[in-house]
């Protein structure tokens, strides 16, 4: 251990590497509006702007959306089965939900929401700079000839443990761009095999995450033809992310679910490097203020989040500063060390980070499709210990006291969100499930 962290109810869990509840301590009212923030909120707006534009290009490349007109939507669940098994049965659990954005089209994950939208802006951008599209031309014209001449020039470049890959690298060949993604050693074979199906070259590099990550920066920054989509720094990325929550506030408002003091809103978002559920609480923060309230949950020997935001350090903690190992079957979650920008953001916006084991991962998986029919990989479950964690924990129960919304979780709504899962293919899926049996 070469750091030492401060004294606090879930020190000697994190350590130990055992399942538990951190609270943030500095978490405050109108954090988003915080003027020394790198972000605004009317971006979120003109990111949902960019992705109505871009819509109908997106459902030329992608005919998979041509039922939503373009828009990459998922659907708002409500728990039934699952939530007795989860042991949510009571009313103090209020309604519980899960958001599947394992079942996203075009790239099956939540990272279509950030992975897509970057690509695309990005093309609409190369495009108007060469004067391939002008003002009020179509934009389904970047899906033609001319356009793919142009962008078969250029090359997307990411550092991905898997899910981002997939999908900067399949929009990216959807117009025609070559593709390179970086990933950790600890990527899984299939996402591998199936980005080299698309054409895109995989570079595989015998390290973690944030090493894969900053081998693809300083491929991308010594070649002008190569755009880097960087998971550590882009705003892009977290702000295709953040227009979820407006699409979010639709679907409870269809179902008449109120949001406000006496009827809070838990969002439980599982984190790598913390762009997509950094995107998605500050959408939400926009969209429903105060009263909702975002955890991230990272696995136990993986919280980099965690780790960083209650060391209080203005410099990165990672978690091999605190002598955990980083190793994890939740694929999508193996990151030492969080987004310096996503920290910055955060810090007064995040709710708390929860943890979990990868035992539990597994029996979630299994307890999902058993009772729900939902396919999710490994990662992607990690949500459901959330409620449990808010209800019931010693630091869950004063975090609510000191909120003053204890008196009112049986009209609290808590929204799992489920990142990954639908790609997963069918021989893999099945081993999933044996080692969840097995467990």
């Amino acid at each position: 251990m070469t750091f030492q962290p401060p004294n606090d109810p879930a020190r000697a869990d994190v350590l130990a590497a055992r399942p538990t509840l951190w609270t943030n301590s500095l978490y405050r009212d109108n954090a988003i509006g915080d003027a020394s923030l790198p972000l605004n909120p009317d971006q979120v707006d003109e990111s949902q702007a960019n992705w109505i534009r871009l819509a109908p290009l997106l459902e030329t490349c992608f005919p998979e959306l041509e039922a939503t007109a373009g828009a990459i939507r998922s659907n708002l669940i409500e728990l039934e089965g699952l939530r007795d098994a989860l042991g949510y049965g009571g009313a103090e659990f209020g309604r519980v939900f899960v958001k599947a954005d394992s079942a996203l089209p075009v790239a099956g994950s939540i990272k279509a929401r950030g992975g897509v939208y970057e690509v695309f802006v990005f093309a609409e951008a190369l495009a108007r700079r060469e004067g391939l599209l002008k003002d009020g031309q179509d934009i389904r014209d970047l899906a033609g000839a001319a356009a793919k001449a142009l962008f078969s020039r250029h090359t997307i470049a990411v550092g991905s443990t898997g899910n981002l890959g997939l999908s900067v690298g399949v929009a990216a060949r959807a117009l025609g761009f070559k593709a390179t993604v970086h990933m950790s050693s600890d990527a899984k074979a299939w996402k591998v095999e199936r980005l080299r199906r698309l054409g895109v070259e995989v570079v595989q590099h015998e390290a973690d995450y944030t090493t894969a990550v900053e081998n693809a920066r300083i491929i991308a920054e010594s070649d002008p033809s190569i755009y880097f989509v960087d998971d550590e720094q882009s705003r892009q990325l977290f702000l295709g992310y953040s227009v979820a929550a407006l699409e979010l506030a639709e679907q409870l408002n269809a179902l008449r679910i109120v949001v406000d003091a006496e009827h809070p809103l838990f969002l439980y978002l599982p984190c790598g490097i913390g762009g997509a559920p950094g995107g998605v609480t500050y959408g939400a923060k926009k969209v429903f203020g105060d009263v909702v309230h975002c955890f991230f949950v990272e696995p136990v020997q993986s919280p980099c989040a965690l780790v960083h935001m209650m060391s209080g350090s203005d410099d990165l903690v990672s978690v091999y500063d605190v002598g955990l190992s980083n190793r994890t079957e939740a694929d999508g979650m193996a990151v030492a060390r969080m987004s310096a920008f996503v920290a910055r953001v955060m810090r007064n916006m995040l709710a708390g980070v929860f943890t979990v084991d990868d035992i539990s991962l597994f029996r979630w998986l299994l307890l999902a499709h058993e009772t729900q029919g939902l396919r999710l990989e490994p990662s992607a479950t990690a949500g459901f210990a959330g409620p449990e964690f808010v209800v019931k924990h010693p630091q869950g129960r004063a975090f609510c006291e000191r909120l003053n919304i204890a008196d009112h979780l049986s009209q609290a709504t808590h929204i799992v969100w489920t990142t990954g899962g639908s790609f997963v293919p069918q021989e893999q899926f099945e081993a999933f499930l044996e080692i969840a049996r097995k467990l």
